[in-house]
């Protein structure tokens, strides 16, 4: 697939596809100094990631009507999406989110390539858009990062790096907590501060532990997340195809016929068959994973759009057109036409809206309250008078935000139910679940058979149906 990028006159080796970018020979690391980037794309991106960092920022502290805007509590098994609670008795909408997710993934990389890595990847926004930019105001941009490094430990570069270190070491530390509050709640992190790190010693250890995965990840591993460790750079390879649009160079228009060559003023290039590409190498001195766009689309590309501002600049600057560098196809450079909606497109599409509609229907008749009403084992029917009763067990579990006070009543027929103690209703707090037996009595004229349907029907304090289970009610059978 790369090769469908390439211009078939390059002359450059071929090298670069045997190899991570990041590493030479060897396997050792070379490091990546990206020229500070500027431009249009960073401006929306940058707009958009500040946008994600306040809600990543604010998410887990926001409360509406008393429960958390999102929560992801797996030790209490409560789950808060948008303040909706969900339990684990919905593992079927979690399942099939999931399916739900993993086909979106798919289908927006076959039509739009790794948009999502550079635009909303978490990895990215902050690594680029936080770390990256206090590196880039302490250290300054790629040449005084250069030199600061090659230079001996004197006093400037102790402080700076002992700045930067000490600011990255903050922001993880912050990010450790935020993480903490989504998965534990706000509540117990604000607790566990007050109380101290002596009566709270895990959670102090798990928030310590997590600071140094972040410290290490962004202040050293970096982009080698989304080289080595990241698997969804792999997954392009057998998703994309010439209609997936992704950054790409226009090699028809860059190499021209005579290939590529620096610029000279005044001269005609197009009458000698030179590309608009200048070899300045601006797309590739600001590009965060290290990377020659002009070699064709490559696994280390995450379409983060800074080589497409660098060259839309340099084009500027030498009066030509921009977009040498951009958004497009390799069905559209090679064609010059229109990419098209293909038909593997229109088939993840359907199986994405029939997706989505199943889950709108699931959420439309999911029930706040969920009851399961089941016959005791091995108890069999009694026949008191004119009267049949049986024995079951109840579970109840309040998937409401609210208290709700709960009452049973027989639907299929005549007949009345019972809870130990002459208990009328059943007090149910949010989250909660309760379980408890019951007896069902039936007029003995109502059952004509052996094996009866029996429908109850579970309501709240205002008579509001909440839930309908079917269970079995035993009686003698009828000639």
């Amino acid at each position: 697939m790369e090769s469908d990028f390439n211009s078939p006159s390059t002359t450059q080796s071929d090298s670069f596809r045997d190899h991570i970018n990041t590493m030479d020979w060897k396997g050792v690391r070379k490091w990546v100094y990206p020229r500070k980037p500027k431009g249009r794309y960073y401006y929306r991106r940058t707009i958009l990631s500040w946008f994600l960092l306040l809600f990543f920022l604010s998410a887990p502290f926001i409360n509406v009507h008393g429960d958390p805007f999102l929560k992801f509590d797996v030790l209490r098994r409560e789950f808060f999406i948008f303040s909706f609670p969900f339990y684990p008795q919905d593992f079927s909408l979690f399942a099939l989110v999931t399916i739900i997710t993993l086909v979106f993934i798919i289908f927006f990389t076959v039509v739009y390539g790794r948009i999502f890595c550079g635009w909303l990847c978490p990895q990215t926004i902050f690594l680029e858009m936080l770390f990256r930019k206090i590196e880039y105001a302490i250290e300054g941009d790629k040449g005084a990062q250069q030199r600061l490094n090659r230079q001996a430990w004197d006093e400037e570069k102790i402080r700076k790096k002992f700045l930067k270190w000490s600011i990255f070491a903050l922001l993880s530390l912050l990010m450790s907590h935020v993480l903490f509050a989504y998965f534990l709640g706000a509540d117990v992190l604000f607790k566990s501060i007050e109380e101290g790190p002596f009566q709270n010693a895990g959670v102090f250890l798990m928030i310590f532990i997590n600071t140094g995965v972040i410290y290490f990840v962004y202040s050293w591993f970096r982009e080698q997340v989304c080289t080595l460790v990241c698997p969804y750079g792999r997954f392009q390879s057998v998703l994309i195809d010439k209609h997936t649009i992704v950054v790409a160079y226009d090699y028809k228009r860059g190499e021209g016929t005579t290939g590529r060559a620096k610029f000279k003023k005044g001269e005609d290039r197009q009458e000698l068959g030179k590309g608009d590409c200048i070899n300045c190498g601006q797309c590739v001195a600001v590009c965060p994973t290290g990377i020659d766009i002009r070699n064709g689309t490559q696994l280390e590309c995450v379409n983060c759009t800074v080589c497409m501002d660098a060259c839309d600049d340099i084009m500027d600057k030498i009066d030509k057109p921009r977009g040498l560098v951009r958004y497009t196809s390799e069905y559209s450079i090679s064609t010059r036409k229109k990419s098209q909606f293909t038909s593997r497109m229109f088939a993840y599409t359907a199986v994405l809206v029939l997706l989505v509609g199943m889950l709108g229907v699931l959420l439309a008749f999911r029930t706040p309250v969920e009851v399961k009403i089941l016959r005791v084992p091995g108890s069999e029917y009694n026949i008191q008078g004119d009267q049949i009763l049986n024995f079951y067990e109840y579970a109840l579990i309040n998937k409401s935000s609210k208290t709700v006070n709960l009452h049973f009543k027989v639907l299929c027929c005549k007949g009345e139910i019972y809870f130990p103690y002459d208990q009328k209703q059943l007090r149910l707090f949010k989250g909660e679940n309760h379980r408890g037996k019951l007896r069902v009595i039936i007029p003995r004229a109502e059952i004509s058979q052996a094996k009866t349907s029996l429908r109850i029907g579970v309501y709240d304090q205002n008579g509001r149906l909440m839930d309908i289970y079917t269970t079995a009610f035993l009686g003698p059978f009828k000639f």
